[in-house]
């Protein structure tokens, strides 16, 4: 038989064959009579497909009254007997199950990456798994039998709210060491509604949380080393505004470069706040249309009687209402430059007709004019629905599609690109530091992580607005993970602690580095100008230049051994 780790199999397996003749058993009796050369004995009476748990829980029961062990005689729905379980057979069957559960639980204790904790309801370990080991310092052999209060101050242990008050608690941000960061979880083992014990789980984020101090501190200066970055930066560089590092917005601004440089028809793809209107105006301040007027319409915010009017305008006298002298369209207002037509996903199929048709032809007539206007104009679009989908639906042309689709843009969203996050988040922190004039907050470890989890379906707009909101809600310069916007807290908390700190901070840290290594590698006559002037300035002393620069001491030695300097 294989083995059996659950009590929840059920009790057949273990029935072997019986003459039935040989069991007296009243319909709906728990209690039967086995006779066996002469002599009878009761059984317990169970159907066969009741689970190791509950058998056990009727045999107890049965003993109790009766104060003697019984074998197990198993009966089908229709009450015909269909085996026997001797009840020292049963007993073998709970002890390999005890056994092979505690098995199981020391292999998955001990090979979490998470301290497991496990208490008695004298709050003495029961329990003490390598993690906490590692995590603590502190041997398996040295806690376990154990009080817990005798390593830690009752005060720092989230695990006595669990044992006494039955509470429990979710990615808490605890400090029970002064050197030790983690983000616990803690619950009460419940048997029957009593409590017998209690569990946490503790996820190690010490060094998370250095790297995110480390960050705050590097941020002011790293801020203004791009401010003065930009001072050195070509002017007409009009992709600098967009924010970011990964491979895959870099592959999206090498690409629209190169598009920016013909007169091709761009189709924008990407999802509702990705920056798609942002990489349209670079687009267009990167071409040689740039000294005229880039004009923008959003297609779906436009009522449809009205978007005809807006996109060709009209003639004096046109309809009720209107401009005596007329008014131009928006394609009239972009000659020479590029007109941006935003969700065009969103344009009527008759709307649709008459865009192509001046698209085609390059004039259209204004509403209620009889002369055609003839125009230069680039056609910039953007979707974030599916137009190849659309047009198998007949919703969209594709004749239409086709014009417009020469060149396609794809912006990835930002859920693809989280290495981005860390530094899009501090951009916007000081942007909003600056409106709200307060200082740069600093942001608690568990929040940029579940920042960096979320899945951001609104994007760098989404973005955006948690940070300004943050930035209003943080307390004493500090934005904790309780100020978060529910959806993100949710998401968080559905993910279970399964997320791994380590790996987030080698993300963040990564990020980090690679934005002071761009900068660095690009303005490094800069940087070395700031250093030697830092170090006159403080006559060569090197604690307060580092200091005056926002370096740590070792940064410092590490750059002027770098520059040779």
């Amino acid at each position: 038989m294989k083995p059996l780790f659950s009590l929840h199999d059920t009790i057949a397996c273990f029935a072997e064959p019986i003459d039935p003749a040989a069991v007296s058993i009243r319909p709906n009796e728990a209690l039967g009579v086995l006779r066996a050369e002469d002599q009878e004995a009761k059984v317990l009476v169970l159907p066969e497909g009741t689970t190791l748990s509950d058998a056990g829980k009727s045999i107890q029961a049965a003993a109790a009254q009766y104060r003697a062990s019984m074998d197990v005689i198993t009966v089908d729905a229709k009450g015909h007997v269909t085996g026997i379980i001797e009840s020292h057979r049963l007993l073998a069957a709970y002890m390999a199950i005890a056994a092979n559960q505690d098995i199981l639980l020391q292999t998955l204790l001990d090979t979490m990456s998470e301290a497991i904790t496990i208490v008695d309801t004298d709050n003495i370990v029961q329990y003490w798994n390598p993690a906490a080991e590692k995590i603590y310092e502190i041997e398996r052999s040295q806690v376990v039998g154990t009080r817990l209060d005798v390593h830690f101050a009752s005060e720092s242990i989230r695990l006595l709210d669990a044992l006494k008050k039955g509470e429990s608690v979710y990615r808490v941000y605890h400090i029970p060491r002064p050197d030790r960061h983690v983000l616990i979880n803690a619950a009460p083992i419940l048997q029957d509604d009593h409590i017998i014990g209690a569990i946490s789980i503790e996820q190690d984020i010490t060094e998370l949380v250095r790297l995110n101090d480390e960050l705050a501190h590097t941020t002011a200066h790293l801020h203004n080393l791009q401010q003065e970055m930009s001072r050195f930066h070509p002017a007409d560089d009009p992709f600098f505004p967009i924010k970011g590092h990964s491979s895959q917005i870099q592959a999206a601004i090498q690409a629209a470069r190169k598009v920016a440089q013909t007169d091709a028809t761009v189709l924008i793809d990407g999802e509702s706040g990705v920056g798609k209107e942002l990489f349209a105006q670079a687009i267009h301040q990167a071409s040689r249309r740039r000294d005229k007027p880039f004009i923008a319409i959003n297609c779906g915010a436009i009522p449809a009687a009205l978007f005809e009017s807006e996109l060709f305008g009209y003639q004096g006298g046109a309809f009720t209402g209107a401009e005596k002298k007329g008014k131009p369209g928006k394609l009239e207002l972009a000659h020479g430059g590029t007109l941006f037509l935003d969700e065009i996903g969103e344009l009527s199929l008759e709307l649709q007709v008459k865009l192509l048709r001046a698209l085609q032809e390059r004039q259209f007539y204004r509403v209620g004019g009889t002369e055609p206007i003839t125009v230069n104009t680039r056609i910039v679009s953007a979707t974030n629905r599916h137009l190849e989908q659309m047009v198998k639906d007949g919703l969209f042309r594709e004749d239409l599609y086709y014009r417009l689709n020469v060149f396609t843009l794809e912006i990835p969203p930002l859920r693809e690109r989280r290495e981005d996050i860390p530094e899009l988040v501090q951009i916007f922190l000081h942007e909003y530091a600056i409106a709200h004039e307060h200082p740069v907050p600093r942001i608690a470890p568990e929040v940029m992580q579940a920042l960096y989890d979320y899945h951001w379906p609104g994007n760098i707009r989404q973005l955006r607005n948690v940070i300004e909101r943050l930035s209003i809600l943080q307390e004493g310069g500090l934005i904790r993970y309780e100020q978060l916007p529910s959806a993100i807290r949710q998401q968080q908390e559905e993910a279970g602690p399964s997320s791994h700190p380590a790996s987030t901070e080698s993300r963040i840290l990564t990020s980090h580095s690679f934005g002071l290594s761009a900068a660095s590698s690009a303005h490094a006559e800069i940087e070395q100008e700031q250093i030697r002037a830092a170090l006159e300035r403080t006559y060569g002393n090197k604690k307060a230049a580092a200091a005056l620069l926002g370096f740590s001491r070792g940064t410092l030695y590490n750059k002027m051994k770098k520059y040779g300097i």
